[in-house]
């Protein structure tokens, strides 16, 4: 199978704030330290790690929000690592990104069939109502959820809209940014359910980033996990999970609450 992101020796600095100049240049931060990775065509990957790990940072670089520093990043074999905005723009359709908190990105002023026809508008696609209808029911979601604002949905409603937004493009790779982290707990499982569905039924490629190995285990296949901006370990979902080898990874399979960890579930 073929990759569709290769990732080499990625470094990322971001300006350090809590040691801000009144005069100079701000001081920078190394958060990314030299990554190597790839994500094959297909597969449904999980970034996880814990705060300050440089999994977001990660996912930021991935989809072209943020600049690396170093290294390379190859979307396709097309070297995107430091494209100027308007050389990205034919390939933002292809890498879409589902945010943390749908409520900070969606426009509360839009109803949900406007926020979900602008992308297709900017990137010229013809037949927009089918097309916005065609994502709503991907998602689950009725038609007449395209009239409403917002803030008239449930966070799972909402949650869905963003991924509606996302897959109308069409796109070859998905990020979904700790997605379900503020969700109840049946709203976290219709998500994942639906993020499984839509990735067999689209042939989308997924990048998952969580701090939550439990929702990691139950979605992907395979897992990366972060520590201080380095990869301590990157391996298929069940073996990480049998035998961690980091002893990161143990610390964080220690801190999930299980009824039973020696029988069933690992």
């Amino acid at each position: 199978m073929a990759d569709i992101y290769t990732i080499e020796n990625l470094r990322l600095s971001l300006a350090n704030m809590t040691e801000r100049r009144f005069f100079g240049a701000t001081p920078q931060l190394e958060i990314l330290k030299g990554l190597d990775f790839s994500i094959p065509r297909g597969a449904v990957v999980g970034i996880v790690g814990g705060s300050g790990s440089g999994k977001s940072t990660l996912g930021r670089a991935l989809v072209r929000l943020l600049e690396p520093s170093g290294g390379a990043i190859r979307f396709d074999g097309v070297d995107i690592t430091h494209l100027s905005e308007a050389e990205l723009r034919p390939l933002r359709r292809r890498f879409q990104m589902i945010f943390q908190d749908p409520m900070s990105s969606l426009n509360p002023r839009h109803r949900v069939g406007t926020i979900i026809a602008e992308p297709l508008r900017l990137h010229g696609f013809d037949a927009i109502p089918a097309r916005v209808a065609r994502a709503l029911d991907n998602v689950g979601l009725p038609q007449a959820f395209a009239s409403r604002y917002p803030h008239e949905l449930s966070g799972g409603q909402r949650q869905r809209v963003g991924i509606a937004r996302a897959i109308a493009l069409e796109p070859d790779f998905i990020l979904a940014d700790e997605i379900v982290s503020g969700l109840d707990v049946s709203s976290q499982a219709q998500v994942l359910n639906l993020l499984e569905r839509l990735v067999a039924d689209l042939g989308l490629t997924l990048a998952f980033i969580s701090h939550d190995l439990s929702v990691i285990r139950r979605l992907c296949s395979r897992v990366i996990v972060l520590h201080h901006g380095r990869i301590v370990e990157n391996r298929e979902t069940g073996a990480l999970f049998a035998a961690p080898e980091a002893a990161y990874t143990r610390e964080l399979l220690d801190a999930i609450p299980l009824p039973d960890p020696a029988q069933a579930w690992a």
